[in-house]
C-alpha cells in the first residue's frame, strides 16, 4: 500500500536495512515500510548517499520525516553529477530523532519517458 513518507513522523524505528535500490524501515514485528523504485525499462533510480548515522534513528520517536524532490530543475549544490543528463530527479529523505539526523539522497535518471520517482509503501 503506497503511503506518504511523512507518516513516519512520531513512529519509532526498530531496524533499518538498505541496499543500493531499496531501504526498509521496521517499526515492530507487524509493521514495516519500504523506500524503493518500481523498475520499468530504461531508467535507473538508486540511493546515491546516506548522510548521517542510521543508528541515530533507532529506538527513538522520529521528530522529522520529510521528502524533498528536485525534478528537472538544477542539481543540488555540492552534488557530483554525470557529464550528461537527459532527464533526472533528486529525491531527499530527511529523518531525525533527538539523537541525530540522517539524509538519504536518491538519484533517478532516464531518457525522459520513464519514471524517476521513489515509492514509499507499507509492506
Amino acid at each position: 500500500m503506497v503511503t506518504k513518507f511523512e507518516q513516519l513522523k512520531g513512529l519509532t524505528l526498530t531496524d533499518i536495512s538498505s541496499t543500493e535500490e531499496e531501504m526498509v524501515f521496521k517499526i515492530d514485528s507487524e509493521q514495516s515500510y519500504k523506500l524503493y523504485h518500481s523498475q520499468d525499462c530504461c531508467e535507473c533510480v538508486t540511493i546515491e548517499d546516506i548522510c548521517g548515522d542510521l543508528d541515530d534513528l533507532l529506538n527513538e520517536p522520529l521528530t522529522e520525516a520529510e521528502e524533498i524532490i528536485h525534478a528537472q530543475d538544477i542539481n543540488p549544490e555540492g552534488v557530483d553529477v554525470p557529464e550528461y543528463q537527459d532527464s533526472f530527479t533528486w529525491t531527499f529523505y530527511k529523518l531525525s530523532t533527538r539523537k541525530g539526523s540522517v539524509t538519504i539522497r536518491w538519484y533517478g535518471e532516464s531518457n525522459g519517458y520513464y519514471s524517476e520517482s521513489v515509492d514509499f509503501a507499507r509492506i
